[in-house]
């Protein structure tokens, strides 16, 4: 590994002293020896994660409020007067409470004065909840849109609020001071902590302890990017003296944690390029030449394009590191395909991971049929194919682990099976995953310790975004399939309401004289009793008795095994069915030609990118495909309307309009990296960047989709230093070294994985 994290990697005197630090640190003392605290107490901060003094300060606030925005009751009730319509915010106390009931609902109000005048507060649900938190006397910040009611008083509906001291009161309104509020979880509400003591705790420890601080990025960094040291930083994150020095800390916690994660994919690039020692794949007879004989059609400009990087890759030395994206139907797999030809021209074997048994068993069936013909034309060695998955009975299973060791079988096909103890591969060239994003970065591992640094391509249908490309997948190399099929038409997508279905039913059915079949896709397997969802085998009965009672229709769903799966699919391939009812089961991969309607049930509870994997099952022949989304009347008839490309949509338009706006962008758009930005901007980066799936710490500061300048930045610098310097052996760079080691030991594994 490249960077070992053991002391061996050190001298031992480094080592040694470094761990005398640490420990001899007061900031890794036990946070329960600080005012306030106690050992009670500690337990509680112990439960989310605060263990010692460094802990509370790095627990940053959620949030600040600033004098500058704070307006007396007078003066916001004069910017009222001259038509403003965006937020106030007003510091008052407590006067008054009141609970009433009107309309079966009991309202809370909370009426507020400050030196200028009268405002009041109005809740219309939470009334018993919120009658605990506010007191006569209490001061609170209050923050939201004001209106004036039908009595000319001040007021805030459902406002944002925090309660503060009267000092801090005083010095908001009369010094400029700005005040920060922390999420106070549950555990510490159960130990009598709320905003105005944990804010002394935090601001004790920060006061008694920063100067405790070590540096953790190169002056040089500091300077050129000009950044705040971190004293500076962790200070002014908590108790800011100007808005400016807030935004020079944040920047500063956002450019550091994207500077050692691009550390990371710097090193784990490195690593596979230096210390890996790979093996050539040429062209060495005509098997590739002929394979492209047998297909009935020609491969586009684009898949041609790739293929050369790919064979560019595995000419060389070091092991192929590449990341192949293409959108639904653009070709990826036939790429991936050629490319593990090339590995058994050589005389490898090579794997292909997909995340389904359904989609296994149907790739492991169109390779075989693929690699027949191609013996017919090419002669001389047969190509065998073999499939390993979970559920297949144990003599076959024998049988086919024996063909790998043996090298009998040259294409491997097969889920997450593959990485199990006792698949041994005898002479493995080629590893492709497809749909990699489903698969963990330990698991890739696994399976990558089957061979001796084999070739290693990753394939996805799911768009990855610019940043995501720098972070993540910072390591791989990129190819990306751009153009469609010349004889594919534009899937026509349309948005309907549940009131339409009996005219959709109708549609299938005289779509059928014209030889169409279709998918019906619902988000579950049984009714749920919780969810106001559709179930597949429960509308599966209606629509055979009722609805489409003169069709043929089969059931697929994930709750079958995969020989029952493959015995449907197998049945509507024939088209013994004309319509095939389903849960998301079908999302990844099946190909079946004639089935160009797909409809998507309770559209609105399903992600983008599942919905546009979906519509991905349809158009693949030559005929007008068709995605009908059916969601509820008020989504499809919604007033909403998405905006220009030039126009952007504020954070509440894409939280009031999550679903709506996924909706219109599938009728909109059938781009998948256009769809995969959209995406990430309503599902934020939580949902697509995690741990398991990329081996990198959890992001808290930098913003995927905001923050590209400060990640391009810091993976500039990043990979410079790794290139310079793999080892991180100069002085300069010693502080990185402990710092890895330090916090992203764990991380550090993943060095060696693709």
């Amino acid at each position: 590994m490249l960077l070992n994290y053991n002391c061996n990697y050190f001298s031992l005197d480094l080592f040694l002293t470094m761990t005398m630090q640490e420990k001899n640190n007061p900031l890794n003392q036990s946070v329960q020896y600080l005012k306030s605290i106690g050992p009670k107490r500690a337990e509680s901060f112990q439960n989310i994660g605060i263990k010692t003094i460094r802990d509370l300060l790095f627990y940053f606030p959620t949030r600040h409020l600033d004098r500058t925005t704070i307006l007396s009751t007078a003066k916001a009730y004069g910017y009222l007067m001259n038509g403003y319509e965006g937020e106030l915010t007003i510091i008052g106390k407590v006067e008054d409470t009141e609970k009433r009931r009107f309309n079966r609902k009991e309202i809370f109000k909370v009426q507020f004065r400050d030196s200028t005048g009268y405002f009041e507060c109005v809740w219309f649900h939470g009334a018993k909840y919120l009658s605990n938190l506010f007191k006569v006397g209490n001061i609170f910040a209050v923050s939201g849109k004001a209106s004036l009611s039908k009595y000319g008083s001040l007021q805030f509906a459902h406002p944002d609020f925090d309660r503060i001291s009267e000092d801090e009161s005083y010095n908001m309104i009369n010094t400029g001071k700005i005040i920060p509020f922390y999420r106070i979880p549950k555990e510490l509400k159960n130990s009598n902590l709320g905003d105005l003591s944990l804010r002394k705790i935090i601001y004790y420890s920060v006061e008694n302890y920063i100067e405790y601080l070590s540096e953790t990025l190169p002056e040089s960094i500091l300077k050129q990017y000009q950044l705040p040291g971190i004293i500076d930083a962790v200070k002014n994150f908590h108790f800011p003296e100007s808005n400016n020095d807030l935004i020079s800390a944040v920047r500063r916690f956002k450019y550091e944690e994207a500077f050692y994660l691009e550390l990371l994919v710097a090193l784990r690039k490195k690593n596979y390029q230096t210390k890996l020692d790979g093996f050539p794949l040429n062209i060495k007879t005509k098997l590739i030449s002929n394979f492209l004989k047998t297909l009935p059609f020609k491969l586009t400009n684009s898949q041609l394009e790739v293929l050369s990087e790919i064979k560019n890759d595995l000419m060389s030395n070091t092991p192929m590191n590449r990341l192949l994206q293409g959108d639904v139907g653009s070709g990826k797999t036939i790429v991936a395909l050629i490319s593990m030809l090339i590995a058994v021209d050589n005389g490898y074997q090579a794997a292909l991971m997909v995340p389904t048994e359904i989609l296994a068993d149907q790739h492991a069936k169109t390779i075989s049929q693929m690699m027949a013909k191609l013996f017919k034309l090419h002669g001389g060695k047969e190509i065998k194919v073999s499939l390993i998955m979970g559920g297949q009975k144990k003599s076959i299973r024998e049988q086919k682990l024996s063909n790998i060791e043996l090298q009998e079988a040259d294409l491997i096909i097969g889920t997450h099976a593959l990485f199990e103890e006792k698949v041994n591969f005898r002479n493995l060239g080629l590893i492709v995953i497809d749909e990699q994003h489903r698969f963990g970065v330990a698991q890739r591992g696994r399976l990558m310790a089957k061979g001796k640094a084999p070739h290693v391509l990753v394939m996805s249908a799911t768009p990855i975004p610019r940043t995501l490309s720098m972070t993540v997948y910072g390591d791989l190399d990129n190819s990306i399939i751009n153009e469609m099929p010349k004889n594919r038409i534009p899937i026509k997508t349309l948005l309907r309401g549940d009131s339409k279905l009996p005219d959709i039913y109708k549609f299938l059915k005289d779509k059928k004289k014209d030889g169409y079949q279709s998918f019906i896709v619902y988000p579950l397997v049984e009714t749920s009793e919780k969810l106001e969802l559709k179930a597949a085998e429960k509308y599966y009965e209606s629509l055979q008795n009722e609805y489409l009672s003169e069709l043929n229709i089969g059931l697929v769903h994930g709750r079958m095994s995969w020989h029952e799966k493959e015995t449907v699919m197998y049945k509507f391939l024939q088209k013994e069915f004309d319509v095939l009812v389903s849960t998301t089961v079908i999302e990844v991969g099946i190909d079946i030609p004639d089935a160009n309607i797909i409809l998507i049930n309770d559209a609105h509870r399903f992600g983008l990118s599942q919905l546009h994997q979906l519509r991905g099952r349809v158009g693949r022949g030559n005929k007008q495909a068709y995605c009908i989304l059916v969601t509820k009347d008020e989504y499809a008839s919604s007033d909403f309307k998405l905006p220009l490309e030039s126009e952007f949509l504020s954070p509440s338009q894409i939280e009031n309009n999550k679903s709506i706006i996924r909706l219109q962008s599938m009728v909109k758009y059938l781009n998948g990296f256009k769809i995969a930005e959209i995406d990430l901007k309503l599902r934020g980066p939580g949902d697509i960047f995690g741990v398991k799936q990329s081996g990198f710490p959890e992001l808290k500061h930098v913003d995927i989709i905001n923050d590209s300048e400060i990640i391009s930045d810091s993976k500039q610098a990043a990979f410079k230093i790794i290139e310079t310097d793999p080892h991180l052996a100069d002085a300069s760079n010693e502080m990185l070294r402990i710092n890895l080691l330090t916090h992203y030991k764990n991380n550090l594994k993943y060095a060696t994985i693709a």
